[in-house]
């Protein structure tokens, strides 16, 4: 008798996974209040006028280029944003852009004449190189295409993960994973949206990743780097003005 209610007691220790001998199903980790946190930032967003808004690399292509050339010019802006504000950028592209911003033309202009026009961005020396490298790349290999996966662009020269996840969002308009830059990153640590604190962008994508929802996926990049840009910024952030003062854990409440 002793034996049979051993088996017994095994039996309803089992019985919330799937088939015998299953672990039981644990409940997904959520960050706490991070739905109300979500809808308070999207209404901080909701007039859509922080720099990434008007001048972030979505706006950076010629929408009436052909589809190859919009996408090579996506992955060119995303390059150059790399550790550089937004109307820098845009406004490098633009210079670009006037020259006629193809796979051809990148190939066929001196170093000195690319680095001329892309700077003042961020490392601009370093990115005459990466470019020049990562556009004969797409010419050998892709047919003067983008790779259309993230495993693809990740290789390519000067090309890491937040700009292949955000090259599928807006030049493939397909959802491979959380764009996450120095904004996100920030942001989640500051919610407490990952579980334990995270130490680089990459870090936080993994985490973010397990457990939110990924039709937000899309989103969460645009809402948290306009978030970062206007109120959440990196030193002296504006918590006084932000609808989330109640309920984040890192606001200075006055």
């Amino acid at each position: 008798p002793r034996q049979s209610r051993r088996r017994k007691s095994l039996a309803i220790a089992y019985e919330a996974g799937q088939g015998d001998g299953a672990e039981p199903r644990r409940a997904r980790w959520e960050p706490r209040d991070w739905r109300e946190q979500l809808e308070r930032i999207r209404e901080m967003r909701r007039s859509r006028d922080a720099p990434v808004d008007e001048m972030g690399v979505q706006k950076c292509y010629d929408s009436n280029a052909p589809p190859q050339v919009m996408r090579y010019q996506v992955l060119l802006a995303l390059m150059l944003s790399s550790q550089t504000k937004d109307q820098v950028t845009s406004a490098a592209m633009l210079r670009l852009r006037r020259r006629g911003l193809t796979v051809d033309s990148v190939l066929q202009m001196d170093d000195d004449t690319l680095g001329q026009i892309i700077y003042p961005v961020g490392f601009w020396r370093n990115k005459v190189k990466y470019i020049k490298q990562t556009t004969a790349i797409l010419k050998q290999k892709y047919g003067g295409d983008i790779p259309s996966t993230v495993e693809e662009l990740v290789q390519l020269p000067g090309v890491g993960p937040k700009m292949a996840h955000l090259a599928m969002h807006i030049a493939w308009d397909s959802v491979a994973g959380i764009a996450v830059d120095t904004h996100v990153h920030r942001i989640s640590n500051r919610l407490k949206w990952v579980k334990k604190e995270t130490k680089n962008p990459e870090e936080t994508r993994v985490a973010l990743e397990e457990w939110l929802p990924r039709d937000l996926w899309k989103e969460i990049n645009w809402l948290l780097v306009g978030f970062g840009q206007q109120t959440c910024l990196p030193v002296n952030p504006r918590c006084s003005q932000c609808l989330n003062q109640d309920i984040c854990p890192a606001a200075k409440r006055l």
